[in-house]
């Protein structure tokens, strides 16, 4: 995995974790990534990570079911 530094303004107020997740749920969100990948991010397990997703409006039903099945088989 790579690392990346970004600067957010001190305005946001955002914890590293919050902004991670947020990052990882619009990675998700568009397809650039897996659940589970998404998941492993932020050091999460997948059943985790896709019961927060709706704190940031993704659906976890966004992608094909067979994607679904072989993430739950992981998890």
């Amino acid at each position: 995995m790579k690392t990346l530094n970004l600067e957010i303004p001190d305005q946001v107020n955002l914890e590293p974790n919050e902004v991670a997740r947020f990052l990882a749920a619009k990675l998700f969100e568009s397809g650039r990534i897996t659940l589970a990948q998404a998941a492993m991010m932020v050091n999460m397990r997948t059943v985790e990570f896709g019961d927060i997703l709706s704190l940031y409006g993704v659906s976890l039903f966004n992608y094909p079911a067979s994607d679904i099945a072989n993430d739950a088989s992981k998890a």
